[in-house]
């Protein structure tokens, strides 16, 4: 028990410090946030997705509450887990378990969304939805979108949690592209362009995440045939 609450606290320390390399929060108001982030990889979808099945190999054990990558693990169909093990103490204990997400939707090489609040806000009164959205490009690379969504009541103070959870979420992107095959980003990159303060662009990338990756392919999956 007290090794546990241990990784609690390293947990919340690495997320409130986490820094937000991107200035990605795209909504904040005092019931929640929304951040999101893009980036294009050389791998296809399919690969894309074998690896999001596999957090041990990109999710950083920083973000873990038994400091190990190792005992993540996820079953990545709807209902499934996105979890970890905890070792048992010593000999003899039994071995224990957290819930990080749960999958309320998987579509292989389109979209895996996932139910859960991370971290420290665990222990809030919040709901969070990380929706993470693939999709193919004609020059045979993939675009990956990360968008997680929080609301509820939390006693952190939003203008600090918002950016600390954009850093966390700005880095496990950015180690699952590193697993894949990052490509540079340019003036002409699928992320919305280079310039993140702009308004009007930003406005665009807020309305447009759906359009391209999770609603057309939501719509899609339920359409009638």
């Amino acid at each position: 028990m007290k090794k546990t609450l241990l990784c609690m606290s390293t947990a919340a320390a690495a997320l409130l410090a986490a820094p937000a390399a991107q200035a990605e929060v795209i909504e904040q108001n005092d019931y929640g946030f929304a951040v999101r982030h893009t980036v294009q990889v050389k791998a296809n979808p399919d690969d894309v997705f074998k690896m999001l099945r596999s957090p041990s190999k990109w999710w950083s054990a920083q973000h873990s509450w038994t400091g190990d990558a190792a005992n993540f693990y996820m079953d990545a169909q709807a209902g499934g887990c996105f979890c970890e093990q905890i070792p048992a103490a010593k000999e003899g204990d039994k071995r224990g378990s957290v819930e990080h997400m749960r999958i309320v939707f998987a579509q292989p090489g389109k979209m895996l969304r996932l139910s859960g609040a991370l971290g420290p806000l665990q222990g809030e009164a919040v709901n969070g939805k990380l929706t993470i959205a693939i999709k193919a490009n004609k020059d045979a690379t993939t675009t990956i979108g990360f968008e997680y969504v929080v609301g509820g009541f939390m006693r952190f103070k939003m203008d600090q949690i918002a950016p600390a959870v954009d850093g966390v979420i700005g880095e496990q992107i950015s180690r699952l592209s590193m697993q894949l095959g990052p490509l540079p980003k340019n003036g002409e990159a699928k992320n919305g362009g280079d310039s993140e303060t702009d308004t009007g662009e930003a406005e665009e990338k807020k309305s447009s995440f759906d359009e391209e990756f999770g609603k057309d392919t939501a719509e899609k999956q339920d359409s009638p045939k």
